[in-house]
């Protein structure tokens, strides 16, 4: 069954001829899929980068959900800005809600976000706390542990946060956080391997 197109803001309170900018944290960094005039890196407060969407159909099911990135309160995130051109203003507008708001887990809105040269005020797409698919209260453990056994129709939940973690590195940005994250991932599944090798023998 196809899925009904999302209807897109035509203006977003910007000006006919005004520049729009665009806050990736995610997989837009690196793969944006829209024109732009420039990009640069850039950091956002009042938010971070963190697993806490369910997934049952890319990376995990039904039965195993798995956990895909948000833009969570809290923190400071570094990102990736682009500027978009007045006249492909409307077409990527229309674009980002095909793309980030198909399940209405995300929240998009004009933030505060500070660059090299000065701040500019943003789209980006922050995780709806009210929607069914945010994790609020998985801990760095259960995270781990989701993220290790799950997989779904793109194959396993890890290989979207090791992609992350690369992709960020290839372009200046460390994240922490994550990188500790897919250690642990990491750990529990060498540690899984090793049982099951135990009990193969």
């Amino acid at each position: 069954m196809s899925r009904a197109r999302l209807s897109a803001p035509t203006d977003l309170d910007l000006a006919p001829d005004a520049v729009l900018w665009v806050f990736g944290y995610g997989s837009l960094m690196w793969d944006p899929g829209f024109p732009y005039v420039t990009r640069r890196i850039a950091r956002l407060a009042g938010f971070h980068r963190r697993f806490c969407v369910t997934s049952t159909r890319y990376r995990g099911t039904p039965d195993q959900p798995g956990l895909v990135c948000g833009l969570d309160h809290g923190g400071t995130c570094r990102g990736m800005l682009f500027a978009v051109a007045p006249d492909d203003r409307p077409a990527v507008v229309d674009y980002l809600w095909q793309r980030e708001m198909i399940n209405r887990a995300y929240r998009p809105r004009l933030v505060p976000v500070r660059h090299g040269d000065g701040a500019v005020e943003a789209l980006t797409f922050t995780v709806d706390r009210a929607h069914p698919q945010y994790c609020r209260h998985l801990g760095f453990a259960e995270m781990a542990a989701r993220i290790a056994r799950s997989r779904g129709a793109r194959g396993p939940n890890v290989e979207y946060l090791a992609n992350t973690v690369e992709h960020l590195a290839a372009i200046g940005i460390r994240d922490r956080g994550l990188e500790a994250l897919l250690a642990e991932v990491r750990r529990l599944q060498g540690t899984d391997a090793g049982a099951a090798a135990s009990r193969a023998a």
